[in-house]
């Protein structure tokens, strides 16, 4: 099982003692978001370069830690279109240094028609989903150009909400250098929650094959919405999930995700433990 974290769930104050903290826990692999893991350097847009990017790659791989998905989530359909092109080219320098990092996967969501981010039912609307093609295609463009993978996160909150959306984004780009971060639970709404074992066959049928990394979260129902929890503490059916995938993406990367101290040990064992009995 290729186990890891979302880095920036880690509380570390230096690059040196967050790589400590990962390899004590036995994690093999981090999702890495400059911006939010290594807040005492300059990672604004223009500040990579190879030696910025060997230089972290050096401390992970010291302790065999593989820098699996570079995280860039960006909002890619910003109303604001000097913001948006911000952000686009943020996410291309990622794309250019992310070999230097050692790592494949640059990895966002697909953005949303609210600058604050906030939830809404506008993001469903067709013309947002036409505004995500044209940006995913811009980034994958520049992905092929350096043999680097376009991670795609979908969820409920963004214009690819379900995973027939994701599927015809899918098909929409023609391109290898497009694959899928898949986090089950961020296709799940208070309406399917409770049949959530379709949703993730639904998924794996429609794109399993692009699926490059899987989130692992946790959820419970709150005031009638679906509420983030720590990996093992709610009612995401692992087992089931990871029959799935053991059979069709065998030794993925599998990231925990919103899930901190005290709970990160015992969600490890959590995940292990379902792995090896799903």
């Amino acid at each position: 099982m290729n186990l890891g974290i979302r880095a920036h769930d880690i509380e570390a104050n230096s690059l040196e003692e967050l790589v400590k903290v990962v390899s004590e826990k036995g994690l093999t692999s981090v999702q890495l978001a400059l911006s939010k893991s290594l807040k005492s350097i300059n990672t604004d847009l223009g500040s990579l370069s190879p030696g910025f990017a060997r230089h972290i790659a050096q401390a992970f791989n010291q302790q065999q830690i593989h820098i699996a998905v570079l995280g860039c989530y960006i909002n890619m359909i910003h109303p604001e279109p000097i913001e948006r092109r911000k952000a686009l080219e943020r996410f291309k320098e990622h794309i250019r240094f992310a070999r230097d990092f050692g790592c494949s996967i640059v990895g966002t969501e697909t953005g949303n028609v609210n600058a604050k981010m906030a939830y809404t039912e506008d993001n469903f609307k067709e013309q947002p989903f036409l505004d995500v093609v044209e940006s995913v295609r811009d980034l994958v463009n520049e992905a092929e150009k350096f043999g680097v993978i376009v991670g795609i996160e979908g969820g409920i909150n963004h214009p690819v909400y379900s995973p027939r959306v994701m599927k015809r984004l899918l098909d929409q780009i023609d391109s290898n250098n497009l694959q899928v971060i898949f986090d089950p639970v961020n296709y799940l709404t208070i309406y399917n929650y409770e049949h959530q074992e379709d949703v993730f066959k639904e998924a794996i049928n429609l794109f399993g094959d692009r699926i490059v990394i899987l989130h692992a979260k946790d959820f419970i129902i709150e005031n009638n919405w679906i509420k983030t929890v720590p990996v093992g503490k709610g009612l995401l059916n692992y087992q089931a999930l990871f029959e799935l995938l053991k059979a069709k993406k065998p030794f993925i990367n599998i990231l925990m995700e919103a899930t901190k101290e005290p709970f990160i040990d015992e969600s490890i064992t959590y995940l292990r433990d379902k792995y090896q009995n799903g």
